[in-house]
């Protein structure tokens, strides 16, 4: 990352006492590698339940006046998760906090993000406009679905990017010949900065959504070639996975000779696992924006965490710091990778 140990030690001195991170019950583990990453404590608070399923939240600290920071995905079950981010957000509001930040590392209900037939809500909007009528001041989020949702909000919304870290995973795998495949034409926008970290080509599949989100879908057309390569899909969420595993049969029918794939957030419901493991995808590399289960676990699934990434967020938000330099020096980052494989020719 842009800043050195060294620095953000001596900026810990400073912040330690007026930042305060907090968590609800959708990723607590993100929340304290992110506090580690830091070296700030988490926040002490209690979020459960009454019997009837109401949300209870006790902040169990003083926060008058401090920095707030609430890490909290919306993922399943994603009614409650939001539920539990707004009553959060109100309980810090009442207690005088200074400021209030989402940080949203999956933001769900992101596909909804357009009327996409009659009388059906915008519902991605709905959900902004509660967050930020609950008292949210800023939001920090991660690879939204549709670059829109950013207008959606009436309050700064930084959206921070994970295709550094996916891409310099599969750079230092240092495969023969890669192309990245975009899993529809509307992702090609990513695929396409993707392959470009990368220097290698790309390929999209053409494909049609039959039905609603039941994973049914029918890949059309290969734009590009795939032929004795080493294919790498690229989506920003796997859901029920039936794109995922359908692209990866359409490669393999082109002649790839191997496929790969990656994602920023994997939800992985239904039949997403089955589909995975009966697939010819030799590894899903994803981050933990969103947490996989025990019982979702699989050797196929490489899971890079995106706490460093939201940690440097985080701590430039709070000195006023500008978000956008972080992936500028990524970008040089990556250049300067990719120039050292070429120059040892073990890749592209």
């Amino acid at each position: 990352m842009y800043f050195t140990q060294f620095h953000i030690e001596r900026c810990l001195i400073a912040m330690h006492d007026k930042i305060k991170i907090f968590s609800g019950n959708s990723n607590p583990d993100l929340a304290q590698r992110i506090c580690d990453s830091l070296g700030v404590p988490l926040g002490t608070a209690r979020v459960r339940r009454f019997s009837d399923g109401e949300v209870l939240v006790e902040i169990g600290e003083n926060v008058r006046g401090r920095d707030v920071y609430v890490v909290q995905s919306t993922c399943a079950p994603t009614n409650d998760n939001l539920m539990e981010l707004l009553v959060i957000t109100d309980a810090l509001k009442r207690a005088s906090a200074a400021t209030i930040t989402a940080v949203i590392p999956y933001y769900g209900y992101a596909r909804q993000d357009r009327k996409a037939a009659p009388r059906t809500p915008i519902t991605a909007k709905l959900v902004a406009d509660l967050i930020t009528t609950a008292g949210v001041n800023r939001v920090v989020t991660i690879d939204l679905h549709a670059g829109q949702i950013q207008g959606f909000f009436n309050i700064p919304l930084d959206e921070l990017t994970a295709v550094y870290l996916l891409a310099q995973h599969f750079r230092q795998k240092a495969l023969p010949n890669p192309v990245v495949v975009s899993t529809d034409i509307g992702n090609a926008k990513r695929a396409r900065n993707f392959a470009e970290l990368l220097g290698v080509p790309l390929a999209i599949i053409e494909k049609r959504r039959l039905g609603g989100n039941d994973g049914h879908s029918q890949a059309l057309n290969l734009i590009g070639s795939v032929r004795d390569a080493q294919a790498i899909l690229v989506d920003d969420e796997v859901d029920t996975a039936g794109t995922m595993v359908q692209a990866a049969a359409q490669v393999m029918e082109q002649g790839a000779n191997a496929v790969y794939a990656c994602c920023v957030h994997p939800i992985l419901s239904g039949p997403a696992l089955e589909r995975l493991q009966a697939s010819p995808i030799r590894e899903l590399v994803c981050t933990d924006s969103v947490p996989i289960p025990p019982e979702k676990a699989d050797p196929k699934i490489s899971v890079l965490s995106i706490a460093p990434l939201l940690g440097e967020a985080i701590l430039r938000v709070h000195r006023g710091g500008s978000v956008g330099e972080m992936f500028d020096h990524e970008r040089q980052q990556a250049q300067l990778e990719l120039a050292v494989l070429r120059g040892a020719g073990t890749v592209f």
